[in-house]
């Protein structure tokens, strides 16, 4: 039964403070017996595709690199989202797992890209190549999308049938203020409910984890969360304040529930 913790933050415009914020608060997670910690989409950074700057492509990085190496000394299985350089002018969004004993794992990179207002993100992310995927890990098989792919139930669909128990969604998703006051409220229990619903249909647990805070015009909406395989709320975090969301997952059920 691995305990999982999901780390909903806020974000800084200095890529050090949120790499230190970061990594303070998975030591925490793990010090309070979190096996598997996921951070949130895009951790380093400010949410930066609420315009479109070239300029911003200098906050990439590679994968592997001083991210996942820094992961790798820490004593949980962490699953992280960062801004990934493949190569010039080659950039992903991109999401990596380390096992608990420090072995890079691999890595996701987004399929599904967005281009709405607010969320520019087809002018920095190159849509990922590695297909969907799942990764044998020390508490779990684990699969890893983000964001946007949320919405799409054959990503869930393809990861579950790669086998994983618990898929983890690390997630950058708010209001924007022309909207909030008609739609923000059926926004959001559409984001909730089509991820309840991929975990009812794959027989899996579904950890989605969100940044709070309000940067530029985007009021991030936080709510993280955790649903079992009947998509019923587990753990929930609040809507506007920092949290590590814990969660104890039962993955000896989930076999008994796969099998009846």
């Amino acid at each position: 039964m691995p305990k999982i913790a999901l780390i909903q933050l806020s974000a800084d415009a200095r890529p050090s403070v949120n790499k230190e914020k970061t990594e303070s608060a998975i030591r925490e997670a793990a010090a309070n017996g979190a096996q598997i910690v996921c951070t949130q989409e895009l951790f380093t950074t400010e949410y930066f595709c609420r315009t479109e700057e070239c300029d911003l492509f200098d906050l990439a990085e590679p994968v592997p690199g001083e991210l996942t190496e820094a992961h790798r000394k820490l004593a949980a299985v962490i699953v992280a989202s960062g801004f990934e350089k493949r190569a010039t002018g080659l950039y992903h969004n991109t999401a990596w797992v380390v096992d608990a004993d420090g072995s890079f794992l691999g890595m996701y990179r987004k399929m599904h890209i967005p281009q709405d207002p607010g969320f520019e993100e087809k002018f920095y992310f190159t849509p990922g190549d590695l297909g969907y995927k799942a990764f044998d890990t020390k508490f779990g098989r684990i699969g890893v999308l983000i964001c946007w792919d949320q919405w799409y139930p054959e990503a869930a669909r393809l990861t579950a049938m790669q086998g994983a128990e618990i898929i983890f969604y690390p997630t950058a998703i708010g209001w924007l203020p022309e909207e909030k006051p008609l739609l923000g409220e059926q926004q959001h229990c559409a984001w909730e409910t089509v991820q309840r619903g991929h975990a009812v249909a794959n027989g899996c647990y579904v950890c989605a984890v969100n940044r709070v805070g309000t940067e530029g015009e985007s009021e991030f909406w936080g709510q993280s969360f955790v649903a079992d395989y009947y998509g019923q709320i587990v753990a929930k975090a609040p809507v506007s304040d920092e949290a590590i969301l814990y969660a104890d997952l039962d993955l000896d059920a989930l076999e008994d529930h796969r099998r009846i």
